[in-house]
């Protein structure tokens, strides 16, 4: 199967984010390319953000690398250190363990396109958010900081 075929992989907006946190992903539609397609090494995303959209709240990973392609749109990289525009062939990656809280935020008026890479459920060992009180486990649970669940389960 050398060329996916993605409007035969189902697109969803889905979010297990607790409702409080769930609004500014609401525009952002993706297509898991891993389960489709039978790779089972690491994890791949078909992101379509909407203008006004988040790919996610800014979080980081304490055992999955992370690498974001931008196929096509604009959208503003926002991290721990600022805020960077990216377009089309920019690559951005944040090793394992990086606290660098981060995500894309699309301010344009047309839609942005990427690819999210990562190591998929056998490096996912938690990890957090940034701007928010929540952290996420390796068994699918969000908390807050000190350890409260939050009546919400990770979309795998």
């Amino acid at each position: 199967m050398p060329k996916l075929d993605l409007d035969a992989i189902p697109q969803t907006n889905a979010t297990g984010y607790p409702e409080q946190f769930a609004e500014p992903v609401k525009g952002r539609w993706y297509r898991r390319l891993a389960p489709a397609t039978g790779l089972t090494d690491f994890a791949a995303s078909h992101v379509v953000l909407k203008p006004g959209a988040w790919s996610s709240q800014r979080h980081w990973h304490n055992g999955e690398d992370e690498m974001l392609v931008m196929i096509s749109g604009e959208a503003v990289l926002v991290e721990d250190d600022g805020e960077w525009v990216m377009r089309a062939g920019d690559i951005a990656v944040w090793p394992k363990g990086c606290t660098n809280g981060h995500h894309l935020r699309n301010d344009s008026d047309a839609d942005c396109v990427f690819v999210a890479l990562g190591g998929g459920k056998r490096c996912d060992t938690g990890g957090g958010y940034s701007d928010i009180d929540m952290l996420f486990t390796p068994d699918g649970r969000y908390t807050t900081k000190d350890g409260v669940n939050y009546p919400a389960k990770r979309i795998p």
